[in-house]
């Protein structure tokens, strides 16, 4: 689907500069002289010992030797050439890649721990649960270095994004439990109401934040006492290899469960046994996820999915503070986040400033290797990323929009590492409007009604977040009403983003089904289910004695500190 035609006119002051197509830099542009590393230069504290061999696999609670084929992990940091003196991506690891028999033994496994929710981990106290995972994190902080290495190699993260919800997950949960400590009495009948798991879940994480967001649906669908079978992406798939052996330790046997390679998933949803499915990616994906399964109006799906965030630059706007938050919002890990601003909207009036003040603050950014001091951009471990990208660019250029950062090296690029481009002028009929371009290119549009970005939103298939900059309350006033029914986060003069954790994340449309937050996480893995009897005393007796025998984890009145 894609927005209908919108008139956007050109601002008076057109930004001036050289407007070529990119070309691929063989010799490296300067601002990417550092992003190849020969092996035998890469720090000491930051080698790996390679290549890293995923050889065994969490199944039924151990890790077992791994006899089959294994998949190639490739890192975007390349470390030597080819025969033709080309660099190319660095391989440093492989893991194994499943046959159909191989993923429905790690479902059969989900199947026994969940015994139709008789197993030991459903009918396990909460308490117990938190127990459990409060040891597997203190255990995974152990295997810190080794992850944030391999986080490093493989999709170019530094080490301030090993970070996870976990903390404020479980404290999420022991306040849900404290709510659900109570009986309620309406109309003669009294009854106690919990939160109770859904079954088998298939928990699958992006590339982009492999640890963070993977963690983000599989910890809360545990701690709720369902099993999961956990697919780590094709991309950071060997940074999970030492959480594993922590999974392994400290859950009972068949909670969690590890599956890899691309044939695994089909076989699974084919079954119609998973009850519930967390996928964090591209829509079209999760489409033909969810149509495998046989009776997919029993399958609770948890989907955090595509998004075009564009920002609204007003004409009362600060510029510099605008500046600021877009530069942070559209390049933040080479614009490879779903919450990125991917079109940013100016008004005439202040177009010009805005692009000159764009231009200047991305020069300022630093491309280079992930644990380099300052670094802003690294090497993009998709495949292809660059020619994807200078698709796009050249689509723009060819159709009218002007490279305005081209003499500062504006869609250069080496085999993975690209320097920002920022193109000026764009309409409706360039791809880079529409399509999420989820990299480091920069689109700028300019209006002189903000009828125009608001088409845009309306017109468009996605509903995550959007910014606004400017200092008018009026004006921004008439901008929320009618946006807040469009999308589900207004940012005021900041960048698209997901936190604070305890906030809602979610979308619209074609951007998420269900919403994440710690708490709001721990609901859409669960079921509201409630014991309720007439307020006689025949019943009254009954539900005394369980409670006071301790006869049930389900019907309790513990309350958790």
């Amino acid at each position: 689907m894609q927005c209908a035609p919108i008139a956007i006119q050109a601002p008076a002051v057109m930004p001036t500069g050289p407007c070529r197509v990119p070309t691929p830099a063989p010799a490296g542009h300067p601002k990417l002289a550092n992003v190849r590393c020969p092996i035998d230069e890469v720090p000491e504290k930051y080698r790996l010992r390679i290549p890293m061999m995923q050889d065994t696999y969490l199944l039924n609670g151990s890790m077992v030797p791994w006899s089959g084929a294994y998949d190639n992990c490739h890192s975007p940091i390349c470390t030597s050439q080819n025969a033709k003196g080309e660099w190319v991506p660095t391989v440093i690891g492989k893991v194994p890649s499943f046959t159909e028999r191989d993923a429905l033994a790690a479902l059969e496994s989900c199947e026994r721990a969940w015994d139709s929710g008789r197993g030991l981990w459903p009918t396990l106290p909460v308490a117990k649960r938190i127990e459990a995972i409060e040891n597997f994190t203190s255990m995974m902080i152990t295997r810190r270095e080794e992850v944030v290495r391999l986080l490093m190699w493989e999709i170019c993260k530094n080490r301030s994004d090993f970070r996870t919800h976990i903390r404020d997950t479980l404290d999420a949960l022991k306040e849900t439990d404290r709510a659900s400590s109570r009986f309620q009495i309406e109309e003669g009948i009294f009854a106690q109401i919990r939160r109770a798991p859904l079954g088998v879940c298939l928990c699958m994480g992006p590339f982009n934040y492999p640890l963070n967001e993977t963690f983000t649906t599989l910890i809360p669908a545990v701690l709720m006492g369902n099993t999961c079978i956990f697919k780590p992406s094709k991309l950071g798939s060997l940074l999970h290899g030492p959480i594993l052996e922590c999974f392994a330790r400290c859950l009972p046997p068949g909670v969690v469960n590890v599956v890899y390679g691309r044939l695994c998933v089909a076989p699974i949803m084919k079954t119609g046994k998973v009850n519930c499915l967390a996928f964090i990616g591209s829509s079209k994906v999760s489409d033909g996820i969810r149509k495998d399964h046989p009776t997919p109006h029993r399958l609770r799906c948890v989907l955090g999915l595509d998004a075009k965030n564009p920002a609204i630059v007003l004409p009362c706007a600060d510029v510099d503070m605008a500046v600021k938050e877009c530069v942070l919002g559209s390049l933040s890990f080479n614009g490879q986040r779903c919450t990125a601003l991917k079109l940013i909207f100016v008004h005439q009036i202040v177009a010009a400033r805005f692009c000159q003040r764009m231009v200047e603050e991305v020069d300022k950014l630093k491309v280079g290797l992930p644990w380099a001091e300052g670094v802003s951009l690294t090497p993009m471990p998709e495949a292809d990323k660059c020619k994807k990208m200078r698709e796009l660019i050249d689509d723009a250029l060819s159709k009218g929009a002007q490279l305005i950062n081209a003499e500062q090296g504006g869609g250069q690029c080496t085999e993975t590492a690209m320097v920002p481009a920022i193109l000026f002028g764009v309409t409706p009929a360039m791809r880079i409007f529409h399509e999420e371009q989820f990299g480091p290119v920069v689109p700028i549009c300019v209006y002189n009604s903000v009828q125009t970005p608001l088409d845009f939103i309306r017109d468009s298939p996605y509903g995550q977040q959007l910014a606004i900059f400017g200092t008018n309350p009026t004006e921004i006033a008439h901008l929320v009403d009618p946006l807040a029914n469009q999308v589900c986060r207004i940012n005021l003069n900041s960048q698209c983003q997901r936190g604070p954790d305890t906030f809602p994340f979610t979308g619209r449309k074609d951007s998420a089904e269900q919403t994440l937050s710690v708490s709001d996480a721990l609901r859409c893995f669960s079921i509201r289910t409630l014991l309720a009897a007439k307020h006689n005393p025949l019943n009254i007796q009954i539900v005394t004695s369980i409670l006071h025998n301790r006869q049930s984890t389900f019907l309790s009145t513990d309350f958790l500190l």
